[in-house]
């Protein structure tokens, strides 16, 4: 599992005309780090602006409002059509709730995720008409259903799309098309959620506005922010005013939920939405029983809300329990082999519904695609997720002849495929893989170094807590400190966490880290390291105090190790495997010749720690393949003619870190690959 790139940023002196307004330090100095530097500036952007937009103005919206009418003026059975996940459950649940309120004879209909899949189908539409429905609406889904909308207006049934993913060229011909995202649409925000659009439309029917956002202006929160869509502009007003509701007056369901999941009403932030109610929410479409979270966020009995969120909270636990073990039997199948490329696992009974987190965790863990496959009888189903910026939409598109069918986007994707198709597929995504290596994951990029302790103070960390919601766009800060302490770590947590002492300025923090073992710190108590963190404080027993959230540590210096390589130092302890030193062989043929930062020594092979590549670097020097030059704070690197074989013997540096188990495996280095 690979480290992760930093950019540590330079010292930030916070604005004196935020100084002067009377912010804190720190946060003037996050304001700054984001572009925010004068008072009006910093005002504007914590309040989260003005007024919404006019939901008229959307392109189509004035068809859907007169089409809706229509039906209330026929009698018509209406049915409102959303999607599995939080987003359009918190969707469907608000148009459906809004229009029942108007007198309309509303049904809802969320497709089974196992069974129908994402999107609008010719089966749902074939149920609905069945009972009497002649108008649907979606919600969260429906911009691409060119033929599902063709096949509905043949049983005369009218559709009215309302969804926020982007167009293709063509439009449904539907009775009204509303997606902030079509190219004629200017008079809406383009990042609204699904529910977010869902709520522009029930905004344009009541003529209220203000009324609406005070009726759902929580179920909009929910909605985005389990969603990740960017909490600026509108929708950072809209969660700012449905965290407050939350607070206040919450609906019986999502209250019982809260009550459940130990979030009070005092801490309640979009990081409680996003990771401890949405998953719960959530889960409920992952095992196939969707209605029961629809149900508990309309439910207005408080005891029957209370049951339903019982049943979510078990529903999240079998959930988190059949990740734990397909997450165990993924790595059990990694165990021992060196990961270069995407990984493509396939398993018998792996639940469909799970997979998708697991290979999104296997992604961040091993910095690389990763695709996960559920296989039933001759045929399976995967999720993929990408990592580093690789098109995993045009991969798929290029591995086509291996697949019956493929969707998604560039980050994530689903696919079909029969089992015996699973080995070429492995090998082509492979091919495409080397082909088209992305430039480099996105860097864990800090707003700020810490250099003065008093940054850290109890009021300077308070003071963030204006800058919520945290989310997509507006992420919680994240403040770097170098060269400190580790004086001690100990697990918590059951051992899955580790709470420890960082020692820097001659104070010591308190810090934790969630969700990373005692054992696989990178780092011994003792030693110097740097961490990237968010601060926020701390209640226990009454009892306040700032502590540090780690987001990633690593030993101090990586600079200076790589340059400390680079001129013939010692090792340091770093060991580099034959397929790793080959693996950036090939990229150094294909990119050739390079010069960057030594900072950024991982852009060149994002597979391998910076270490590892300068080892790479001076061992190919030493076999005469590859030169590699330090300038400054630079490196420029070169091949020489390398249509040769030689021996990795050959290099001092590689018989100095080579095990001795290893020497009888890996003899031969050949100029021309592997």
């Amino acid at each position: 599992m690979k480290e992760k790139k930093w950019n540590i940023p330079e010292a930030i002196v916070p604005p004196e005309a935020l100084l002067r307004a009377g912010y804190t330090p720190l946060l003037a100095a996050v304001l700054a780090a984001r572009g925010i530097a004068t008072a009006p500036e910093a005002s504007a952007f914590l309040s989260g602006g003005g007024e919404g937009t006019d939901p008229m103005a959307m392109a189509d919206m004035a068809a859907a409002v007169a089409r809706i009418r229509l039906a209330k003026e026929r009698d018509e059975r209406v049915a409102v059509y959303g999607d599995y996940d939080v987003d359009g459950i918190t969707a469907t649940c608000l148009l459906t709730d809004y229009l029942l309120s108007a007198g309309l004879r509303t049904v809802r209909y969320i497709p089974d995720r196992l069974e129908e899949g994402y999107g609008v189908n010719t089966g749902a539409i074939d149920r609905l008409h069945s009972r009497g429905v002649s108008l649907i609406i979606t919600v969260d889904c429906g911009i691409t259903a060119v033929a599902e909308t063709a096949y509905a207006a043949g049983l005369g049934v009218d559709m009215i799309i309302t969804d926020h993913h982007e167009c293709q060229a063509q439009l449904p011909a539907a009775a009204a098309v509303v997606d902030p995202k079509r190219p004629d649409c200017s008079g809406a925000d383009r990042d609204l959620a699904g529910v977010g659009v869902a709520f522009k439309l029930a905004c344009a029917l009541s003529g209220d506005s203000a009324g609406m956002l005070e009726r759902y202006a929580d179920l909009v929160a929910v909605g985005t922010v389990a969603d990740v869509m960017p909490l600026l502009g509108e929708n950072r007003r809209i969660v700012q005013l449905g965290l407050a509701k939350l607070r206040s007056s919450p609906r019986p369901g999502l209250a019982a939920l809260m009550e459940l999941t130990g979030v009070t009403a005092s801490r309640l932030g979009a990081n409680n939405l996003g990771f401890t109610l949405a998953p719960r929410i959530n889960a409920a479409g992952r095992l196939g029983q969707v209605d029961r979270a629809a149900a508990l966020i309309l439910e207005r009995d408080p005891r029957r809300a209370e049951e339903l969120a019982e049943e979510l909270c078990e529903m999240n636990r079998r959930r988190q329990q059949l990740e734990a073990d397909i997450w165990d039997e993924a790595v059990r199948m990694l165990s021992g082999r060196t990961v270069t490329g995407p990984i493509v696992l396939a398993r018998e009974g792996w639940h469909q519904g799970v997979i998708g987190i697991v290979a999104s965790r296997l992604s961040e863990a091993y910095r690389t695609p990763a695709v996960m496959i559920s296989l039933d009888g001759d045929r399976g189903k995967g999720s993929c997720r990408s990592w580093g910026g690789f098109n995993l939409f045009d991969a798929l598109a290029a591995c086509g002849e291996h697949l019956e069918s493929f969707g998604g986007h560039a980050l994530a994707a689903g696919l079909n495929l029969r089992r015996e198709s699973i080995g070429p597929f492995r090998q082509a995504l492979q091919d495409y893989y080397a082909a088209h290596l992305p430039d480099g994951e996105e860097a864990l990029s800090p707003d700020l170094t810490v250099t003065d302790p008093d940054l850290l103070s109890m009021e300077c960390v308070e003071s963030l807590e204006v800058l919520e919601p945290f989310g997509s766009g507006n992420p919680r800060p994240l403040v770097c400190l170098t060269d400190a302490r580790l004086r001690d770590a100990a697990p918590i947590g059951g051992g899955k966490h580790t709470r420890l002492t960082l020692e820097r300025f001659g104070q010591r923090f308190e810090c934790v880290w969630f969700g990373r073992r005692a054992a696989e710190l990178g780092a011994n108590p003792g030693e110097l390291v740097d961490a990237v963190f968010y601060p926020q404080v701390s209640e226990f027993r009454s009892r306040r105090s700032v502590q540090l959230v780690i987001e990633d540590m690593r030993r101090a210096g990586q600079e200076r190790l790589c340059r400390h390589i680079l001129e013939g130092g010692d090792l340091g302890g770093c060991r580099l495997t034959r397929p790793e030193i080959s693996g950036l062989w090939l990229t150094l043929r294909r990119r050739c010749p390079i010069r960057c930062r030594l900072t950024h020594l991982a852009d060149v092979e994002p597979r391998l720690r910076p270490a590892q590549i300068a080892l790479g670097l001076r061992v190919l020097k030493e076999l005469g393949l590859a030169d590699a030059r330090l300038d400054g704070r630079e490196i420029a690197i070169a091949l020489n003619d390398w249509d040769t074989k030689t021996e990795l013997d050959r290099s001092p540096t590689w018989r100095e870190q080579l095990k001795e188990e290893e020497r009888t495996h890996d003899r031969i280095f050949t100029g021309q690959g592997i």
